[in-house]
């Protein structure tokens, strides 16, 4: 065992010890922890493991990749302590342990509310928000709640998601907290998987309606692919947006220059890259958070 790992592993005891002896010390710790800013005149980095709390533990071809909760975090505390990155998204459970852990410390931090839509389940699009409530992302002190928006015309509890989305804009707009919001139209596929339709026609679809959720769109974000035609796509709505990598590209290279085209475009403000980056061709993670904080630049 190195050095480093035999930390982490001590670590992770300590957060086990503090789980079971005294949680109390997790509100406090988050109450605590020394917050991050929106730096002025950059692109944000943020970090995303939200995943596993949808039941999707794939990256590239390894369908259990993030189910090591060890090995998770190890290369999320790799990913957040590269110079360029400003900030994390995930589920209270990582949140909570990073906080502990003391690797967010100065980051921006997004609250991942609605992982009700569990990977592959009848329900999926039934997207309930069982992560943070906007409630908890405001009393936790994060900067911000996402919430995923699969918006599919023939399933019927689109509607309940939609509502769900539109109230928790409203109480985190209230508060002055972030919301962003990542949709997608979806159907379902002959195999009755639930896929998202990336054609810049229905994304433009998508932001009109996540554009308009909710009282105000004052403190509204966006979360969106990269796909064709990403300047049209992008004049469909004047909300600040960041870009999301997607699953394990093994094609590098192409993922990068896909992130720098839409970095051009100015109301795209940033990235926000999980698996690609946490389980990158080659494992390499600080090479490949190295190398997209460069293409921001």
């Amino acid at each position: 065992m190195t050095t480093t790992e035999a930390t982490l592993a001590a670590e992770l005891a300590e957060i086990l010890r503090i789980r079971s002896t005294d949680p109390g010390r997790i509100a406090a710790a988050l109450r605590e922890r020394p917050r991050g800013r929106v730096p002025a005149g950059e692109k944000l980095m943020v970090i995303a493991a939200d995943h596993p709390a949808r039941g999707a533990l794939a990256a590239g071809p390894d369908p259990a990749a993030m189910a090591d909760r060890r090995d998770l975090l190890r290369r999320c505390v790799e990913a957040l302590a590269r110079p360029g990155v400003h900030g994390f998204l995930g589920t209270a459970d990582l949140v909570e342990d990073l906080t502990l852990l003391g690797a967010l410390d100065g980051k921006l931090v997004y609250g991942s509310m609605n992982r009700g839509g569990l990977a592959g389940a009848s329900f999926e699009i039934d997207d309930r928000f069982t992560g943070y409530d906007a409630r908890g992302v405001v009393g936790s002190g994060l900067d911000g709640g996402k919430m995923l928006l699969r918006i599919d015309p023939a399933d019927p509890a689109t509607a309940r998601t939609l509502e769900a989305a539109a109230h928790a804009v409203d109480t985190l707009a209230e508060a002055g907290v972030t919301a962003m919001v990542e949709p997608f139209i979806s159907r379902r596929d002959p195999r009755g998987r639930v896929v998202n339709d990336l054609r810049p026609e229905a994304v433009i679809t998508s932001i009109a309606i996540a554009s308009g959720l909710g009282r105000t769109s004052a403190y509204t974000w966006l979360k969106l692919p990269v796909v064709a035609d990403m300047e049209r796509v992008m004049a469909a709505s004047t909300l600040p947006a960041l870009v999301l990598g997607g699953d394990v590209d093994p094609d590098a290279d192409a993922a990068r220059a896909g992130w720098a085209r839409a970095l051009a475009i100015p109301s795209v403000r940033g990235l926000v890259i999980g698996r690609s980056l946490l389980y990158p061709p080659g494992d390499d993670v600080a090479g490949a958070v190295d190398a997209a904080v460069e293409v921001m630049r």
